[in-house]
């Protein structure tokens, strides 16, 4: 196939540089633009200095309303700005990096102007794969979202999330962007620890929607406690809930459930971050206490986490082998 056109809108940020990094190595991709209004005309190297002497182009502040894909790297709230002052091809594709378009209430985009309604559906490809293949608008799931959704996923298809789900995620600086403040602060993260929007983080709203889509019926609580690790990335999710079978059976419903994903897979064996950081991958280990199943799941925060699921997602979209591009190593040693 001809490769695909890709536009970046707000290109300066970590998500956007792990896109561009995965993207120029990508045998069926061509990077056309990377938009961000505050960097025009500065050489992408100066801004993601890893890719000095890879890639010679430079940041714009005008678009090409033909490419094939579009992926916005925007803060959240501001996709839907965007999509409502600028227009593109009826046959452009879009990925949404932010949260503007992940909720059932949300997925729906209008604007004047705008010929006909853009349904975005929910990406997470081990739950969505056939539906995202049709799709073309995607809203990319969130970081926390998708290592918890994928540790709890294989317990809903089976009607057994019947309990409160306690969750305890820790994640890497570059969870916060690219703003400087107090808590990203070097002085600050390292050799600290600590605890924000307990009970209340954002991506609450699509773990819970995607639980209800296998398992209508659950009415418990997800409590969620995420915390600031001082590593830069990575996440690593404990997840645990009352479970009445063995841990054999346990781990066979997890193995059938992942049998055909591309990226997740159950270990035997006790994870540590180092295991996926600079993968795409999602591992995750089961442990039983007394009646408790402790699920650990544990992904890179950019990559399976943001930038290399939205590439996994544009993959199934443009027909390619899902794994196109994201054959990486972790950066174990």
């Amino acid at each position: 196939m001809k490769n695909i056109k890709v536009g970046i809108i707000g290109g300066a940020g970590y998500t956007a540089g792990e896109l561009i990094r995965l993207l120029i190595n990508h045998p069926n991709a061509e990077l056309d633009f990377v938009y961000s209004t505050s960097n025009a005309g500065n050489k992408i190297s100066n801004i993601h200095q890893d890719l000095m002497g890879d890639l010679d182009m430079k940041f714009t502040d005008t678009v090409n309303a033909n490419v094939d894909v579009l992926f916005l790297c925007l803060g959240h709230g501001n996709s839907v700005k965007f999509l409502s002052a600028n227009t593109f091809s009826a046959t452009t594709k879009i990925i949404d990096l932010g949260n503007d378009f992940r909720l059932e209430k949300d997925k729906v985009f209008t604007s004047i102007g705008l010929a006909q309604a853009k349904t975005f559906v929910y990406g997470l490809p081990e739950l969505q794969r056939n539906a995202i293949k049709k799709a073309n608008y995607i809203a990319n799931p969130g970081c926390f979202a998708t290592a918890i959704q994928l540790a709890l996923l294989p317990l809903a298809e089976k009607d057994l999330l019947h309990n409160d789900v306690h969750i305890n995620a820790v994640t890497g600086a570059t969870g916060a962007g690219t703003s400087l403040s107090e808590t990203s602060h070097f002085p600050w993260r390292d050799n600290n620890f600590s605890y924000y929007k307990p009970f209340t983080h954002q991506h609450l709203g699509e773990i819970n929607q995607s639980v209800k889509q296998l398992q209508n019926g659950f009415t418990s609580e997800i409590l969620f406690m995420p915390n600031r690790g001082n590593f830069s990335r990575g996440i690593f999710a404990t997840v645990y809930t009352n479970f009445e079978g063995t841990l054999e059976e346990a781990k066979a419903l997890f193995e059938v459930f992942y049998k055909d994903a591309k990226f997740t897979f159950v270990s035997d064996e006790v994870l540590h971050l180092k295991q996926v950081v600079n993968t795409n991958k999602c591992l995750i280990h089961l442990h039983k206490h007394n009646n408790k199943l402790l699920v650990t799941s544990i992904i890179d925060n950019l990559l399976k986490g943001a930038s290399g699921q939205a590439i996994q997602n544009m993959n199934l979209m443009f027909g390619l082998e899902e794994t196109t591009g994201l054959q990486l190593k972790a950066t174990y040693f």
